[in-house]
């Protein structure tokens, strides 16, 4: 049976806790070049899109104005696996100083005193920023321990 919308994955319990994590992003974009690259990303989720940034000179950022469409990922590397698969369309938005979703995810990924130490890094080195808004089109969750309970069964039983 077809999910009712090909964005129902991100409604779902796992997908909210994965959004909830510390866990970076993985972005996927067309390099300059044509080729793929994928890099990790913080990321705050907010209001069915999610909001990334970067230095406003950074080669990702004319990469996605020449071609905006992107997969990202936010994975767990601890069995049973769980995989938070999203492909969507990124808008630009360049910014004077810090992004302020990027001032939030400093926070939540390093903590209140270590974010602010790399926040005032980031702020003497970049001027300007990219506020880059992920609008998603497609999400798939993939749960190992939702298609597979006796291999959670196996794993809980092997420690």
């Amino acid at each position: 049976m077809a999910d009712a919308s090909p964005l129902t994955a991100l409604s779902e319990p796992v997908a909210r806790e994965l959004l909830a994590s510390r866990i970076p992003a993985r972005l996927a974009y067309g390099g300059r070049d044509g080729t793929p690259r994928v890099l990790p990303i913080w990321f705050v989720w907010r209001d069915g899109a999610f909001i990334l940034a970067s230095r406003a000179d950074a080669p990702k950022v004319a990469a996605l104005r020449r071609r905006p469409e992107v997969a990202l990922t936010i994975d767990g590397d601890t069995p049973p696996y769980r995989c938070l698969q999203v492909r969507g369309t990124i808008g630009i938005e360049v910014v004077d100083g810090l992004v302020p979703e990027y001032v939030e995810a400093a926070h939540h990924y390093y903590g209140r005193r270590a974010g602010d130490l790399w926040l005032a890094r980031m702020a003497a080195a970049s001027p300007r920023m990219a506020r880059l808004t992920l609008t998603p089109t497609w999400a798939r969750l993939l749960d190992i321990a939702s298609v597979m309970p006796e291999l959670v069964e196996a794993l809980a039983a092997s420690d």
